[in-house]
């Protein structure tokens, strides 16, 4: 099971990026570049990176995202193709809130291309809703994005 001897770790420097954006150019269509994730990692006081490292895979998904006073934002996920629907996604997102609840957000957004539905279920299974739509929101192919939000109970600071 892949699950046996996951770890998930907060990326610090950019020893992971080279893998990290590897991952994230063979998922996405427009992908962020590594002098993106790059600029990510120099903005520690807001934005996050974290890898999911499973024996002998060092970075077999990851989470970029923002955490801004109360909120969360998601902003990129990738789990390795040979690895998807393991429960690996499932487990970094669950890690994700709880790591953002304990340092004080009350509400955790992100946006899914319309038509990434296996992406929808697995936020509606952690208590998503659809609170919009950005128009346009992504290239290559051009296509809507739902905008997906979720309250949250955050742990005392």
């Amino acid at each position: 099971m892949p699950l046996d001897g996951m770890v998930i770790e907060r990326v610090f420097d950019a020893a992971d990026l080279d893998a990290v954006a590897a991952l994230e150019a063979d998922t996405f269509t427009n992908p962020w570049t590594r002098d993106m994730l790059e600029r990510e990692l120099r903005q520690s006081d807001v934005a996050r990176v974290y890898v999911v490292r499973l024996p002998g895979q060092r970075v077999a998904a990851f989470c970029a995202c923002w955490l801004v006073y109360d909120e969360l934002h998601i902003n990129t996920i990738a789990v390795s193709a040979n690895l998807r629907r393991q429960g690996i996604a499932t487990a970094l997102m669950s890690f994700l809130l709880a790591e953002g609840a304990a340092h004080g957000a009350r509400r955790t957004f992100l946006e899914v291309r319309r038509s990434n539905v296996p992406a929808q279920r697995l936020y509606e299974t952690l208590g998503f809703t659809e609170t919009g739509v950005r128009k346009n929101y992504y290239s290559h192919p051009e296509e809507d994005a739902l905008v997906l939000s979720l309250e949250m109970l955050s742990s005392e600071r």
